[in-house]
């Protein structure tokens, strides 16, 4: 038999190897805890877990908590976080191909955007690569309507109104409405509605009653403009650094979330807009004069983001419509 303080040592040394093979990855998101773009990341982080027997633990850090959104993507490329959250439109300026889901009007429907990431897909890969990074998966927020403190009828009635901007696609639907852009993201938006900063805003059902749009603005149009896409990025140099196992693990578990992600995404869409009218915000179809202003404005952004999108906006374009 051995002496108990060998035991003990044996057992220490054997919970030291355990300890040093696992790994911890943070995995900073813009969004609530509450939404299900985050409760989805938790679900992807627990099949993770499960998959590799605890060896890969991610950490979800919801509402912006360790990376403010517009941060998460250069953190994820300087390492400074293994794995993270991002919506693409937000990094429009930075290569055009990013906001190519935030066009209004380009792609309205879970079909039409699933058409659209197709034909996106390719070329995100081969960017992200070029960074450093790599797509895990992508899911789309429900398509975008408009946020109001008064009625809308046409553009007219938006004119001057302080209008949410979260990217260079929403800051130019401003200019164009005559409307004042005022930068807010998701985090801060429940604050920056309650304190008058906001009035109005393009948005989905799901955004506007996790920020309790209901309790500030009153009126919601379903114009269903877009719907924008978070990504799920991964640090190329902290994955290559997974054994085989692990790295298939992940990408399964990716696969997986991706998959009920589009499916949650178009289930939520019309249950988020009957708990909006439940708690009181008159949700309306768009007049027609608002829908035809709203379409000009979308075929201006479309010719202004392929003039500066150039060969490879025209080339995803075209692909898109081909599908």
């Amino acid at each position: 038999m051995r002496p108990l303080h060998t035991s003990l040592m044996i057992a220490a040394m054997a919970w030291a190897g355990i300890a040093s093979a696992q790994i911890r990855w943070d995995l900073p998101a813009a969004y609530q805890s509450s939404s299900f773009h985050t409760e989805n990341l938790v679900q992807f982080a627990g099949d993770v877990d499960k998959a590799t027997n605890g060896k890969l633990k991610i950490t979800v850090h919801a509402n912006a908590s360790l990376f403010k959104a517009p941060e998460i993507k250069r953190a994820v490329q300087a390492g400074q976080a293994q794995i993270g959250e991002i919506l693409l439109v937000n990094h429009q300026n930075e290569w055009q191909i990013y906001g190519a889901d935030g066009l209004p009007f380009l792609a309205t429907s879970y079909d039409e955007s699933a058409k659209l990431y197709k034909a996106q897909k390719p070329m995100l890969q081969k960017k992200l690569a070029e960074q450093g990074v790599m797509l895990l998966y992508a899911v789309p927020w429900p398509p975008q309507g408009i946020f109001s403190k008064k009625p809308v009828n046409a553009a007219i009635d938006l004119k001057s109104a302080k209008w949410r901007a979260y990217s260079p696609a929403t800051s130019r639907i401003a200019e164009l409405l005559g409307a004042q852009p005022v930068t807010v993201q998701q985090a801060e938006l429940t604050m920056a509605m309650a304190t008058g900063l906001v009035e109005s805003y393009m948005s989905s059902g799901s955004t506007g009653y996790d920020t309790k749009a209901h309790e500030h603005l009153k009126y919601f149009y379903d114009i269903q403009a877009w719907l924008p896409k978070n990504a799920v990025l991964v640090n190329k140099a902290a994955f290559d650094a997974l054994d085989r196992n692990t790295q298939t693990a992940l990408l399964k578990a990716a696969s997986v979330a991706e998959t009920r992600g589009w499916v949650v995404s178009r289930a939520k869409n019309s249950e988020y807009l009957e708990l909006l009218k439940k708690n009181g915000m008159n949700v309306l179809a768009p007049p027609s004069q608002l829908k035809a202003d709203m379409e000009k404005v979308g075929d201006t952004l479309l010719q202004e983001w392929l003039q500066k999108a150039g060969p490879e906006g025209h080339s995803l374009v075209d692909t898109y419509r081909k599908l």
